[in-house]
């Protein structure tokens, strides 16, 4: 029985309900002792059912294994949850590798998506987006909880976005060490070295890749958010785009080198230091304050060459739910500031930024329906004209 998996959280429900029902028996027929050591139990499988239902919305704990600690858990792509909306039939596939980080000293797994034009067209080669996640998480909450695959799958074969590689890594080397993927000082682990150098370099060695900074681009949800969009502004070589799904401003955790409070906090990076010639696009919930309130900072602080776009969901707090309803026109907007897929060897003169069709219009994509749409605050950003009707689910970009 897979420790992430639902068959565990239901045993636990049906653990539950025994156990109360054995309290309701007994309550009469056994002393105090007796009744106190039900309900202790009752208490107990009502915390670890508890327990098992947020390890899988999160995926902190993917296996047995990585629970006791003896291995960072990579599974094998047939435990992964199946593709939705015919993945398999489109062509698409995830493969799974493991990547030695000689400039970050760290070895750690990563999923890569490769989509269905990528083994029809050996020759061409593809714009490519990392995609970070939240802590505590990994990257399969991107392939099984938010459906990554049939997203991409879905927006590349309706035109929206282009064929694009993804990259999945993780961020950390331990469970409960949350990096957001900076290089903690002064022995920790090098995540913004991994993720900007050794990802990118292996990407590049052993797949079919654009090697331009302009065909690069970052998206993250939460932690993964802040990732992106920071990583987007500290790196404008490597990146021309990133997309924060409720993401902060500012690491939330001490880096250990005081960056924390000026180069790793956004804030302070475009109020003392040049801002980048970047994309950013910045979403969230607008019933989720902390991270409303951060994006609009940063809005209000953004100024050219720096561009940032906004969508705003309607309700739906900071959960799984609202990043999976941003995540299609999150994709189709990066898609949009990033150089096309090229022939081998073709410069990046030739090949301007891809322009969806329809961006933000719905096509029925898995998980739609759930939320409303709302305004966003112009502030300054730069204007996108929504093509959704009103009561679409997805968020409206402007």
């Amino acid at each position: 029985m897979r420790l992430d998996g639902s068959a565990i959280v239901m045993t636990g429900v049906v653990v539950v309900a025994g156990f109360a029902l054995l309290l309701a028996y007994l309550w009469d027929r056994t002393g105090i002792l007796g009744r106190t050591a039900v309900a202790l139990g009752c208490v107990l499988a009502l915390a670890a059912t508890a327990a098992l239902q947020l390890n899988r919305m999160t995926e902190t704990y993917p296996s047995w294994s990585a629970l006791r600690g003896t291995k960072v858990d990579l599974p094998g792509e047939p435990a992964l949850s199946p593709p939705r909306s015919g993945s398999a039939a489109s062509g698409s596939r995830i493969v799974q590798v493991s990547v030695a980080g000689p400039a970050s000293g760290l070895t750690l797994p990563m999923y890569v998506y490769l989509p269905a034009h990528y083994d029809q067209n050996p020759r061409t080669r593809y714009p490519v987006i990392e995609a970070l996640h939240g802590y505590p998480g990994s990257p399969r909450t991107w392939i099984s909880r938010m459906h990554v695959q049939s997203y991409l799958d879905t927006e590349i074969r309706a035109g929206r976005m282009a064929p694009t590689v993804v990259l999945l890594p993780y961020q950390t080397t331990e469970t409960f060490l949350d990096t957001e993927c900076t290089n903690l000082a002064p022995r920790g682990p090098r995540a913004e070295t991994f993720l900007t150098s050794d990802v990118p370099a292996y990407a590049r060695a052993h797949f079919r890749v654009r090697t331009e900074g302009a065909a690069w681009g970052l998206i993250g949800y939460s932690a993964g958010g802040y990732c992106a969009a920071n990583l987007a502004l500290r790196h404008p070589r490597e990146y021309a785009a990133g997309a924060s799904l409720s993401g902060y401003g500012e690491p939330g955790i001490t880096v250990g080198d005081g960056s924390e409070k000026t180069t790793n906090d956004d804030d302070w990076r475009l109020t003392h230091l040049p801002q980048p010639a970047v994309s950013l696009y910045l979403a969230w919930a607008a019933d989720d304050p902390g991270t409303r309130r951060e994006s609009l900072r940063l809005v209000s602080l953004a100024k050219p060459p720096l561009e940032v776009t906004t969508a705003v969901v309607a309700h739906g707090g900071h959960s799984h739910a609202v990043w999976e309803a941003m995540e299609a026109p999150a994709f189709d907007w990066l898609s949009a500031h990033l150089a096309r897929p090229a022939p081998s060897g073709q410069g990046l003169r030739a090949t301007a930024p891809h322009t969806p069709t329809s961006l933000g219009s719905g096509t029925g994509a898995p998980g739609a329906g759930r939320h409303s749409e709302t305004g966003t605050t112009p502030g300054s950003t730069r204007s996108r004209p929504s093509s959704s009707a009103p009561n679409s689910s997805r968020p409206r970009i402007q």
